[in-house]
């Protein structure tokens, strides 16, 4: 029941966020989402044996979700402040491991969100394609999975999943995208919205399952415990932190053509 009602306040926050929040409220909740992901990134990344990362992490992931499409010029003085602020550490052994985490943690927990909020100025519609096509999908992948799953996927990363469920994940975000783009934003061709939901629900998949090896390496079951009955924020999001720039990126592409 917890896990039941958890969900469902998740659902209702996102349709909130998505559909009918204002522009200042979506950014700020993308800041927020950003900063929890961190957070429970840098327990992680602690697990690992290197230095937690800090608000330092923090203050460039939010840079990024600010500016206008982060840039290379941003991205290098991101770097080059955060390896000389590693100088700092007692134990020079620590420092490319450090610089390394808080520079990926940035890239990996905020800028994603980025995508989303770009996103959301095209269509609420499209948004809630890239962040729902992966929920679609687990559920097909959850039940396809638990009746006819026989082929491990990653039996150290994640012993449960499997090749069924995997394909019955993109199967179902195909099916989901469209019923849904097909519907609210019919000018959006039915090919591209085939190739956007494979390519971005097998992204989604790879970010399932980066998260779950970065924390059994850590040597943790979940992200966090924030959310009852789901774990931690990073555990219900990873694998839109992968889907939501490749989405982006194919219908930027598409819209090139």
């Amino acid at each position: 029941m917890t896990r039941l009602l958890t969900a469902l306040a998740l659902l209702a926050l996102s349709f909130y966020l998505v559909f009918w929040a204002s522009s200042r409220v979506f950014i700020g909740a993308a800041v927020v989402t950003g900063f929890l992901c961190y957070r429970e990134y840098s327990v992680i990344a602690a697990g690992h044996g290197i230095p937690k990362p800090g608000w330092l992490g923090v203050a460039g992931g939010v840079l990024v979700l600010l500016l206008p499409q982060y840039t290379l010029t941003s991205v290098l003085l991101i770097l080059v402040v955060v390896t000389t602020i590693a100088l700092r550490l007692d134990n020079l052994k620590e420092v490319l491991g450090h610089a390394a985490a808080t520079i990926f943690g940035i890239f990996y927990t905020f800028a994603p969100w980025r995508f989303a909020i770009d996103l959301r100025e095209q269509s609420v519609h499209l948004l809630f394609f890239a962040l729902a096509l992966n929920w679609a999908g687990d559920s097909s992948a959850y039940y396809m999975g638990r009746s006819f799953g026989k082929h491990r996927l990653a039996p150290i990363v994640s012993p449960k999943k499997s090749w069924e469920g995997a394909a019955a994940a993109v199967a179902g975000s195909v099916i989901f995208g469209l019923l849904y783009v097909g519907y609210f934003v019919p000018a959006v061709p039915k090919w591209q919205v085939v190739v956007i939901a494979i390519v971005a629900n097998i992204a989604g998949q790879f970010g399932d399952l980066v998260e779950s090896a970065i924390k059994r390496g850590a040597g943790l079951k979940d992200s966090g415990t924030m959310l009852p009955g789901h774990g931690g924020v990073l555990d219900r999001l990873d694998s839109s932190l992968f889907a939501l720039p490749v989405a982006y990126t194919l219908l930027a592409l598409f819209k090139l053509r």
